[in-house]
C-alpha cells in the first residue's frame, strides 16, 4: 500500500483520508491549522496516521501528496513559498493537486514542481464528501500520464472514475466547465423555487415535481434537503462558489468563449454573499431569493 500524505483536511480531504485509512493507507495529516488534522487523526484512532508538523515533514518517506484546498493560490503558497521543499523531497513523490484551483494556477504548478524533478498531476474532482464515502468521486486527472497511473490505485479507493484528459490544466478546464453547469443549474433552482412558491404552493411539493420532471439530474435530487431546509450541513459555501465563478470568468475570457449566463449567475451569487450569505450552503439562494 503507498504512503500518503494528506495536506488539507477540510472536509474534502478528511473524506479521502477516512477511505484511505479504512484501506490500510499509511497516512500523514498537514494542515495550516494543525489542531484540525489533530482531531481527524484523533477520529481515526489508526497506528498508520500521523500528524506531520510541517509539509516537508509529510513529504519524508511519501509516494502521494495530495493537497485538498479550496483555493489554488493556497496550494501555490504551501508547495511553492519554501524553494527547498521541493528540492528536498525524494524523487518518486507525485504531488496531485485535488482542488479547484484555476486553469493558470495548475500550469504553475506543473511547471515548478517539473521543475524540481518531481511529478504533478492536477486531478480536480466532481462530488462531495458522501460522494467519497460511497466511493463514487469522479476524478479529472491530467498532468503527468505515468503519474496517473501509478497513483490510480490509490484514487480507485474512493473514485468511480479517474478522467485522463492530457496537459496540466486540462482536469481544471474541464472541472470549470462542469462547475459552470452546477453554479448555474443551482441558481436555476433557486429562482425556480421561489417563483414557484410564490403563488402559495409548498415547497415539497414543488420540488417532487421537480424531481419527476426533465430537470431530475442527479445533482437536483442530492441537493433537494438543502434547498428545503435550511438547517442542512453546508456542502459547499457561497463564497467558495463566486471563487469558482471568479475562475470561471478568467478562464472564459483567456480563451475568447463568451460567458454570457456566467457573468448573471456570478452577479447573483456576488449579491447574495453581500447578503451575508457567504459562508451558507450553495443551495440557500433560495432563502436570499424568497427570505
Amino acid at each position: 500500500m503507498y504512503k500518503v500524505a494528506i495536506l488539507g483536511t477540510g472536509k474534502m480531504g478528511s473524506a479521502m483520508a477516512r477511505e484511505l485509512s479504512s484501506a490500510g493507507a499509511e497516512i500523514a495529516l498537514w494542515n495550516r491549522s494543525r489542531q484540525k488534522a489533530e482531531d481527524l487523526a484523533l477520529e481515526l484512532a489508526n497506528p498508520l496516521v500521523k500528524v506531520a508538523a510541517t509539509v516537508a515533514e509529510a513529504f519524508l518517506d511519501t509516494d502521494i501528496a495530495i493537497c485538498a484546498f479550496t483555493d489554488g493560490k493556497v496550494t501555490q503558497n504551501v508547495l511553492l513559498s519554501d524553494p527547498k521543499l521541493l528540492e528536498l523531497a525524494e524523487s518518486r513523490l507525485i504531488i496531485v493537486d485535488m482542488g479547484t484551483s484555476g486553469v493558470e494556477s495548475a500550469k504553475y504548478l506543473d511547471q515548478e514542481i517539473t521543475k524540481a524533478g518531481l511529478r504533478f498531476v492536477d486531478a480536480p474532482v466532481s462530488g462531495s464528501v458522501a460522494t467519497i464515502a460511497a466511493h463514487q468521486l469522479l476524478v479529472m486527472a491530467s498532468g503527468s500520464p505515468d503519474g496517473v497511473e501509478e497513483i490510480r490505485p490509490v484514487l480507485d479507493i474512493f473514485a468511480k472514475k479517474v478522467a485522463y484528459l492530457g496537459h496540466a490544466g486540462s482536469g481544471q478546464a474541464l472541472k470549470l466547465s462542469v462547475n459552470l453547469i452546477v453554479h448555474s443549474l443551482n441558481a436555476a433552482v433557486s429562482e425556480a423555487l421561489a417563483l414557484a412558491t410564490s403563488v402559495g404552493i409548498s415547497a415539497s411539493d414543488v420540488y417532487d415535481v421537480f424531481e419527476e420532471s426533465v430537470i431530475a439530474a442527479p445533482f437536483v435530487k442530492y441537493k433537494r434537503s438543502a434547498f428545503l431546509d435550511g438547517k442542512t450541513p453546508v456542502a459547499m459555501r457561497m463564497d467558495t462558489v463566486v471563487k469558482d465563478m471568479g475562475l470561471i470568468r478568467n478562464f472564459g475570457a483567456s480563451t475568447a468563449v463568451p460567458l454570457n449566463a456566467a457573468w448573471a449567475v456570478e452577479d447573483l451569487y456576488r449579491h447574495a454573499c453581500a447578503a451575508g450569505f457567504e459562508a451558507s450552503d450553495m443551495a440557500s439562494l433560495v432563502r436570499y431569493l424568497k427570505p
